[in-house]
């Protein structure tokens, strides 16, 4: 099992900055590439960007590309997202996940370990 506890999240107003934070406890955080995703009321869940377990590769919605940077810190067994330039529209809540395997996945139903969620919101 892997337990993951998000923070972070908050108001913030519209071109603001947030970081998250998920810390993984429980099995070897190495094992799992780790992803952000984020649902909005009345929304499917929606895929934010993920990270493979050395940090060499990330990947990102077209909606986030360029104005989120997700990283991750495999001593402290820590997911980041810095969200910079937020819009109205990211106002969410923003979930970590983690999957075993090396593939990009982009759709929740591939991950196997969810944290609680941690709510942002963007005001106009």
């Amino acid at each position: 099992q892997v337990q993951l506890v998000e923070s972070g999240g908050g108001l913030v107003q519209a071109g603001g900055s947030l970081r998250l934070s998920c810390v993984a406890s429980g099995r070897t955080f190495t094992n799992y590439a780790m992803a952000w995703f984020r649902q909005a009321p009345g929304k499917e869940r929606e895929f934010v960007g993920i990270i493979t377990w050395n940090s060499g590769s990330t990947y990102y919605a077209d909606s986030v590309k360029g104005r989120f940077t997700i990283s991750r810190d495999n001593a402290k067994n820590t997911l980041y997202l810095q969200m910079n330039s937020l819009k109205p529209e990211d106002t969410a809540v923003y979930y970590c996940a983690a999957r075993s395997g090396r593939t990009i996945q982009v759709v929740p139903h591939q991950y196997d370990y969810w944290g609680q969620g941690t709510q942002v919101t963007v005001s106009s």
